[in-house]
């Protein structure tokens, strides 16, 4: 369905399906929130079941990450007394420690989630919680995961909405790729002008 440039398309309403799906999952069973496995389910639910299952993997492998250091960090920070001093410096050392590990394995496309997993428990543990809460919430990542592949394998698109997918998708892909070449000529030039200089 579409009106103008707004487009409501079956990719649009699985991602709604997966997000409702996960809200009963955890209101029904008393999990708590279900804001981490709906994150997962939108994360991962793409256009298609490969694509949706490799996004699955990547979001699982960066929460995971982000919850392991978000634990880490939380039994230090509340074994020092809950010194303000150590989170203002911890915090940003524990990012920066994401981005050197999931860049040096190769999983840039990681960082992002892992960062924000880290941040959303370590600012959301309540005062009570143990390390136990940061497990939980990889837990509720598989979950989600696992609900936008169900999602994704029972509904499928139709063949008109998966080509005009592909075209958006190739779309967006080209236009990043001119910007890079225009970002690579204009650092050409100043490396030219540097040269002559």
């Amino acid at each position: 369905m579409e009106l103008g440039n707004f487009r409501l398309g079956m990719r649009t309403i699985k991602t709604g399906i997966a997000v409702a799906v996960c809200i009963l999952l955890f209101h029904y069973s008393g999990r708590g929130t279900a804001m981490i496995a709906s994150l997962s389910a939108v994360f991962a639910l793409r256009q298609d079941m490969e694509t949706t299952v490799k996004f699955g993997k990547s979001r699982i492998l960066g929460n995971t990450l982000g919850a392991l250091l978000a634990a880490l960090f939380i039994l230090l920070y509340r074994s020092s007394g809950n010194l303000f001093i150590l989170e203002v410096i911890g915090v940003p050392v524990a990012v920066m420690l994401i981005i050197v590990i999931c860049d040096g394995i190769n999983y840039n496309s990681g960082i992002i989630g892992a960062i924000a997993t880290l941040l959303i428990i370590y600012f959301s543990i309540p005062p009570n919680e143990t390390i136990i809460y940061a497990l939980e919430r990889v837990f509720d990542t598989f979950i989600g995961t696992f609900v936008a592949v169900a999602v994704n394998h029972l509904i499928k698109v139709p063949a008109h909405e998966e080509v005009a997918d592909l075209k958006e998708e190739l779309s967006d892909i080209q236009t990043e790729e001119n910007e890079l070449n225009v970002l690579l000529t204009k650092k050409e030039n100043e490396k030219k002008n540097q040269e002559t200089d």
